[in-house]
């Protein structure tokens, strides 16, 4: 199952989600027959590299937070 498929929520993988849903369009009755599979899965190896990047900048972020956070801590115990 993969998220839904909103192209302003995915830009890296807007492409591939074009392509995915033009296929299903295109193929009413071969989507369940796996018409569009080797699309599914380069979308959702997208969505794996999308979802890596934010987890850094999100991780780099927090650590950001919490050395200001330390830093503020410190000013105050003294």
């Amino acid at each position: 199952m993969h998220p839904p498929l909103t192209l302003h929520k995915h830009p890296m993988c807007a492409e591939i989600i074009e392509e995915f849903q033009k296929c299903h369009l295109d193929h009413p009755i071969g989507k369940f027959l796996g018409e569009c599979t080797d699309l599914k899965i380069k979308l959702d190896r997208c969505f794996r590299q999308e979802k890596a990047l934010k987890r850094k900048a999100n991780f780099e972020q927090s650590k950001k937070m919490k050395e200001r956070l330390d830093a503020l801590r410190k000013e105050n115990a003294l």
